[in-house]
């Protein structure tokens, strides 16, 4: 036998791994592993440019794509055509629940940002989207209020892992197997043909590509994977989030390397902002200020979301915006606040084009529908607006240095408290953290822990007077600590001695690591958290 499963069988996971699922697993394996080692070396290797001084730019062999007019990507699936409103979140079976009953025309079903991979979150995460096709899913939370299923329900597209993740309770030929391909294969494997009975599709949301060529690598496991399983080629559709900077010049190489199953491009705000810290965190000019004030109307990031629309419309592809993470509250002044600026940002969105946004909460699709709802009015879409006004340039998507805004010893001390609250419940197993109002995910604590490490690297000044260092940052993160250890005993206070541990190692030392998450996971986060 050329896999092993490590993790515990707990009941029903039987139905997961089955013996043919695994020989797809398997089969997966032994076609793309090699394939993404390559691809990952290619990542480290262009990581090492940048930090000599090379800056990405839009690549002239790629120009031909690029200048030829005449391409389109698939028109859109079935369940796919209306997406004004997506919500996101993890596939516990709560949220599998409220999220396909919330009225968002589709849910983000998320095996990476919003969940702390645990083997229990994973495999379980497969048996609620199966059982959720079957439409036997039910859940009773601890008041006993009881959640069923309605008849109007979103589209389900998921999101696997990325690429640099794998899954450690899954060896094959003695690796831990890829995270990407068990999330996928499993899925696709159990629930494609369910979705296609129910008159849709297996639809994905693929994280953290970096370039055309990685683009390529899942085009290729998609038509492998449908010949695999007897699906027509096509069936298999898939949104790119573009977040981060080198995939962002190649918005119009990902869509042809996946044109024949291309559902479109997001943009994401965090994981956009982390990858630009990360690539470029050591020199001056791409310092960035508190992370409040790097707003989607900067300059940078305006032109990173003007260039995504009219890419996807110049070739037929839907333009999702980003996420609304904001969590109604009891207090009716926050509300308030709150849902004025998320309904400016969707405003925002639906008038520069994009075709749908992101919300976290169900309390929010009324308010990103209705934004949408002024612009689309009964059209589904917006892919006849071309936004040829817009003429976006290598020095727009790198223009950092324009951002206004400053660096507070408040804003250090708001990041170190989020990284650390974060990990701590990361490592306990939720993904999805609700922190001050918001539904925080892993690329908060990314972007978060990063932008205090590039904080450290320029003795960046504080406004109102000092630098920040190791003699301000320390203190910080004790002082975070303490009052997240108050009261607790055993094994909880333990779990965020290491979140702290975590924090400063991946945020106070000199090496800036490409994630917090890889090194977590195989150190700290057992079969349940």
């Amino acid at each position: 036998m050329r896999y092993e499963i490590t993790g515990p069988m707990a009941e029903r996971y039987d139905e997961v791994l089955t013996p043919e699922a695994m020989d797809f697993l398997v089969a997966l394996d032994g076609r793309f592993a090699g394939r993404r080692v390559a691809l990952l070396d290619t990542r480290r290797a262009r990581r090492a440019r940048f930090a000599s001084g090379q800056l990405p730019d839009f690549q002239p062999r790629t120009a031909e794509i690029r200048q030829d007019g005449s391409w389109r990507v698939a028109p859109p699936a079935p369940g796919l055509v209306d997406r004004r409103v997506e919500i996101t979140g993890p596939t516990d079976r709560k949220m599998t629940v409220n999220a396909l009953n919330s009225g968002a025309r589709v849910w983000l079903a998320d095996f990476e940002d919003a969940t702390a991979p645990t083997w229990d979150n994973v495999i379980s995460g497969q048996l609620n989207l199966m059982d959720a096709l079957d439409r036997r899913i039910d859940f009773t939370d601890e008041r006993g209020k009881e959640y069923a299923l309605g008849d109007d329900l979103a589209t389900i597209v998921v999101r696997p892992r990325g690429w640099h993740l794998v899954e450690k309770w899954i060896r094959i030929d003695g690796r831990p197997a890829s995270a990407s391909l068990v999330d996928f294969g499993l899925y696709l494997f159990h629930c494609a043909r369910r979705q296609l009975d129910a008159g849709r599709g297996p639809y994905f949301y693929l994280p953290k590509l970096e370039d055309h060529r990685e683009a390529r690598l899942w085009n290729d496991v998609f038509v492998f994977a449908q010949q695999y399983l007897g699906l027509p080629q096509g069936t298999i559709r898939a949104t790119v989030l573009i977040e981060t900077i080198t995939a962002a010049f190649e918005m119009e190489e990902i869509l042809y390397e996946l044109r024949e199953h291309s559902a479109g491009l997001n943009a994401g705000r965090w994981d956009y902002i982390f990858s630009i810290i990360k690539n470029f965190g050591q020199w001056p000019e791409f310092v960035l200020p508190n992370r409040s004030d790097v707003t989607m109307t900067v300059p940078f990031m305006r032109a990173y979301t003007d260039l995504l629309v009219r890419t996807c419309h110049r070739r037929g592809a839907h333009a999702i915006g980003g996420m609304a993470a904001f969590i109604p509250s009891r207090s009716t002044e926050i509300n308030e606040v709150a849902t004025a600026k998320v309904r400016e940002d969707k405003e925002r969105e639906a008038g520069d084009g994009f075709d749908g946004s992101w919300v976290a909460h169900p309390g929010l699709v009324g308010i990103c529908r209705t934004a949408f709802d002024r612009i689309l009015g009964e059209r589904p879409h917006q892919l006849d607006r071309t936004r040829d006004d817009v003429e976006v340039t290598q020095t727009d998507l790198l223009a950092v240095d324009k951002t206004p805004g400053s660096v507070t010893a408040e804003g250090v001390r708001a990041n170190l408290d989020v990284a650390l609250r974060y990990i701590d419940a990361w490592l306990g197993g939720t993904g999805a953290v609700a922190l001050n109002n918001l539904m925080e995910d892993a690329a908060t604590a990314e972007i978060a822990r990063c932008q205090v490490w590039q904080w450290l690297q320029h003795n960046t000044p504080l406004a109102g007077g000092g630098t920040v260092t190791l003699a301000l940052v320390r203190p910080m993160l004790a002082e975070a600590l303490a009052a997240l250890v108050e009261g607790r005993v055993g094994p909880a206070r333990e779990r965020a001695v290491a979140a702290a541990g975590i924090v400063e190692r991946t945020a106070f030392d000199e090496y800036l690591p490409p994630f917090f998450t890889t090194d977590a996971y195989v150190h700290h986060l057992g079969p349940t958290g």
